[in-house]
């Protein structure tokens, strides 16, 4: 039930957003970052049309670490993988293909092209990971679905050419099996400079459950931090549970030192009997080198380490349980990984062993929150973290039309505070059922007018 498609039109735009307060993650204080916007126009193969969008955050120093880049450097890298992605699906862009087919036709040669020009697999794939996104909304708009019953018919044309460990009979059980979650829970963030006596107003307002710590990679400021936030989060939530992110700032020596602390600490002690698992430890190459340090008493999962369609099995070898889904790294790495998991879980016979997490590069109200949100649901996950409606303040810079479209189109999944449109986050999760609409969970449109276009003049290739 595949449909191919041609692609028309490809174009991207950008908005700057300046964050309500500072968000630290690894070594990087962000206060402002552009958010990403595509529009493909398709035509299937019966001569209808449709356009499709998609949005996504360009962080500074999150898809690329390197001391030697500045954070406009990783933007500006960021606009390249965007530009080069669109110079290759427009090459070949007239032949009928399915969604996934002008993925797989793409894919490869966007990661060499990028890498030749200094950018990891990560940001190289970026480019791809967007574009994707709006080929996928329009898809389902000319059939008419929505994304759960996409997957579920395989429109998309998923298939294991990428992905040699796992057989088409593997992806077609799971994608068979997609049934959305219902609610999705809130899982807070707290960044490494966040004030501590804020928290009581966050937890008040979003009533979470679930919690989302960042670790600095000093193990005695983390352990400090990680001491005073333990009792500060039981009197607030006394059933909470928390992952912890390293965000790359490990190594192995220091692991080992905080994996101790947790076993003679009493205070730790508490905190890792709530302990989800350790997201992203070590540095996404280290990740590769040697076996994790305390994998057989904590879950670990990658996160940037995840730069290709390999990565998940080569660190699962060394150890690692689980791995993230963000749109921005790609959708269908997501649903391939969770493939894989649920593959693996039935050979193995232990329900739960192999998992893919849902987590957050600071996802804006609209088409970027709506559509990772919705891929989460399809995967299976019941919480997720989610940030953008913390360290931005609602729409942000959007124009009041557009955020009251988005709203008037995903009814219960916003609600009114004082002249503002905010994510619904007051009751702990957020609503599904309103982004299974035909599309990919988009409902409404950018103002276009309102965009600054970026230029292809970065194609690379």
């Amino acid at each position: 039930m595949s449909l191919r498609v041609t692609i028309d039109e490809i174009a991207l735009f950008e908005r700057p957003m300046t964050f309500r307060l500072p968000f630290r993650f690894g070594a990087v204080t962000v206060t402002e970052a552009p958010q990403a916007f595509v529009r493909v126009r398709l035509t299937g193969e019966d001569g209808h049309g449709a356009t499709g969008v998609a949005a996504e955050m360009m962080m500074p120093k999150w898809f690329d670490k390197n001391p030697a880049k500045s954070p406009g450097d990783t933007i500006t890298d960021l606009r390249t993988s965007l530009a080069t992605a669109a110079g290759f699906y427009r090459d070949g862009a007239r032949e009928p293909e399915t969604a996934f087919g002008h993925h797989a036709r793409v894919y490869p040669r966007q990661i060499a092209a990028t890498s030749a020009h200094g950018l990891p697999s990560l940001a190289g794939a970026y480019g791809p990971a967007l574009i994707d996104k709006a080929i996928v909304d329009g898809v389902l708009k000319l059939k008419g679905l929505d994304l759960a019953a996409g997957l579920r018919a395989n429109v998309l044309g998923l298939d294991s050419r990428l992905t040699n460990d796992l057989a088409q009979e593997d992806i077609d059980s799971f994608l068979r099996g997609v049934t959305p979650q219902p609610r999705v829970s809130l899982r807070h963030t707290i960044g490494f400079v966040d004030a501590l006596d804020a928290l009581a107003d966050e937890v008040a307002h979003a009533r979470p459950r679930y919690f989302k710590i960042k670790l600095s990679g000093e193990v005695a400021a983390d352990c400090a931090r990680l001491r005073a936030l333990t009792p500060a989060i039981e009197a607030l939530v006394p059933d909470f549970a928390t992952s912890l992110d390293g965000n790359e700032q490990y190594d192995q020596a220091r692991l080992a030192e905080l994996i101790a602390a947790f076993g003679s600490d009493h205070i730790l002690s508490r905190l890792k009997s709530r302990l989800l698992y350790i997201e992203q430890p070590l540095d996404r190459a280290a990740t590769f080198v040697t076996p994790v340090a305390g994998a057989d008493d904590i879950p670990f999962i990658i996160d940037e380490a995840d730069g290709g369609y390999d990565a998940f099995p080569k660190a699962a070898a060394l150890g690692y349980r689980g791995v993230s889904s963000k749109a921005c790294k790609g959708l269908y790495k997501s649903l391939i990984n969770a493939a894989r998991a649920t593959a693996w879980n039935r050979r193995d016979g232990v329900p739960g062993r192999w998992f893919v997490t849902g987590e957050d590069l600071t996802c804006q109200a609209g088409l970027a929150v709506q559509q990772d949100t919705a891929l989460v649901a399809c995967l299976g996950i019941s919480h997720v973290e989610r940030n953008g409606h913390h360290y931005v303040d609602g729409f942000g810079a959007a124009p009041a039309a557009e955020a009251a479209a988005f709203a008037a189109a995903m009814p219960g999944f916003y609600e009114r505070q004082g002249d503002a449109l905010v994510l619904a986050v007051g009751g702990g999760a957020l609503p599904t059922a309103p982004l299974f609409t035909p599309g990919f969970a988009s409902g409404a449109m950018p103002d276009w007018a309102g965009l600054a276009q970026i230029e292809d003049d970065a194609y690379v290739a």
